[in-house]
């Protein structure tokens, strides 16, 4: 009987875990030249996350949904500017590979970086740990080892 329960146990909270995970993705949306914490450093203790789905359609680009998080950090006259929001087209990374991002440059001494993902919630700050897969890893240790 103990085997079963634990056996259960175990199906629940990897179905629970993997429905969340599947989900859509929540990202920090913000801009440094509103509000300095969205900056390098990030403080995220004041920005709340965003639920993505919950973003409105774009006009311009109908029937497509943000699936992803960027981080825009950008150079305009020796200032440094980010943004941070959901993406709605590209790729993470460059050739799906997060740890690159897109550089680009441009007249008048602009300077851009593009950093897409799309492998946890609030990966667009660069330094966040997913709780609920710790937390759905640490339960099953706990269940198997009782």
């Amino acid at each position: 009987m103990s085997f079963l329960r634990n056996y259960i146990a175990i199906v629940f909270v990897l179905s629970v875990y993997f429905f969340y995970e599947g989900g859509a993705i929540k990202c920090w949306v913000c801009r440094s030249d509103s509000d300095p914490k969205c900056g390098d450093p990030f403080d995220n203790s004041s920005v709340p996350i965003t639920d993505c789905k919950q973003e409105p359609d774009l006009e311009h680009i109908p029937g497509v949904r943000p699936t992803m998080c960027r981080k825009i950090r950008q150079k305009v006259k020796g200032e440094w500017r980010y943004f941070r929001s959901c993406a709605y087209l590209g790729e993470p990374g460059i050739g799906g590979d997060e740890r690159f991002c897109l550089m680009r440059t441009g007249t008048y001494n602009i300077w851009m970086e593009y950093c897409t993902c799309n492998t946890k919630d609030g990966c667009n700050t660069g330094s966040l740990t997913t709780l609920s897969s710790i937390a759905a890893l640490l339960f099953v240790i706990v269940v198997l080892y009782r």
